[in-house]
């Protein structure tokens, strides 16, 4: 076999799991830019939204300290997420937000303290209201 002919080694899972992880951490920041075009339609602002405040926030719909499972979530609902909220966003839009997202370093960066202080709001304010609905159950 000539040396133009030989295979290359394949690539571990860790390293196709960090590139994964890397491309959905891109789209993500992406998908948060288009959100923030006024180009978007609403429907897919409101699913993004949601898609966004999940992926970012701290609580999971499934604890990941339950073995297998807690870790579905993260590896279907957001990815799932944010394809379905991309395909609801006209592709120039996507197309520019995904080039913005390249310059942005990060959707740390590009969600900034207010952003993260929504989505800490909306996670408060919802353990609020479960926490009254429960106060009420619990005193009839």
């Amino acid at each position: 076999m000539a040396k133009d002919e030989r295979a290359e080694a394949p690539v571990s899972l860790s390293a196709r799991l960090r590139q994964a992880a890397e491309r959905l951490a891109r789209q993500t920041t992406a998908l948060l830019l288009a959100y923030r075009d006024p180009r978007t339609p609403w429907y897919a602002k409101a699913w993004a939204a949601l898609v966004l405040a999940y992926a970012f926030s701290p609580v999971d719909l499934i604890p990941d300290f339950i073995p297998v499972l807690g870790s579905l979530d993260d590896l279907l609902l957001v990815p799932l997420g944010v394809w379905l909220a991309v395909r609801m966003i006209p592709p120039e839009v996507m197309a520019e937000a995904r080039a913005r997202a390249e310059q942005a370093g990060g959707p740390a960066q590009t969600l900034g303290r207010w952003g993260i202080g929504l989505v800490l709001f909306v996670w408060l304010l919802a353990a609020a209201l479960i926490i009254r609905l429960a106060w009420g159950w619990l005193k009839d």
